[in-house]
């Protein structure tokens, strides 16, 4: 790669310049392989997101009732904001669990029915879980509640 390719995308990487300045001056240069490249990582670049929601909206008819203080009731709603950073953190943490504890962590998913090994959660797969989570809303429906599961 000519120095000069290297100087535009070096002002690309510090911000210095737009994704457009920057395929127009690599056009400029003669380069329509790069710049296709990054016209296409343009346009397929999403945020990446900030918080994991999970949302449960009961229906009317099936809203439970608690009680909060003296003769007052409420409708339960679930509304939950976990922020991707700590997400990352957890996934981190996995690797500092002592041996005992993922043993009695898989156990308990065994006896749910979830055949899930704790220490196959690797690092590595954080960043691709992140990004398919950019990409997926879950929506149950019932009778009793609408339940959401999104990342933003």
């Amino acid at each position: 790669m000519d120095e000069n390719k290297k100087k535009i995308l070096q002002m690309l990487a510090e911000g210095k310049i737009t994704v457009d300045e920057t395929a127009q001056l690599l056009t400029l240069l003669g380069d329509e392989n790069t710049t296709h490249n990054i016209e296409q990582e343009k346009n397929s670049s999403k945020p990446n997101p900030k918080y994991l929601y999970v949302k449960v909206e009961p229906k009317e008819g099936h809203q439970k009732q608690s009680t909060w203080g003296e003769g007052r009731r409420e409708t339960e709603r679930v509304n939950i904001r976990v922020p991707i950073s700590l997400i990352r953190s957890g996934m981190k943490l996995t690797a500092l669990m002592p041996p005992k504890v993922a043993e009695d962590i898989n156990r308990s998913l065994n006896e749910k029915g979830i055949g899930f090994n704790i220490r196959n959660l690797k690092d590595d797969y954080i960043e691709p879980l992140i990004d398919a989570l950019n990409d997926t809303e879950i929506e149950v429906d019932n009778d009793e509640a609408l339940i959401k599961i999104y990342a933003r």
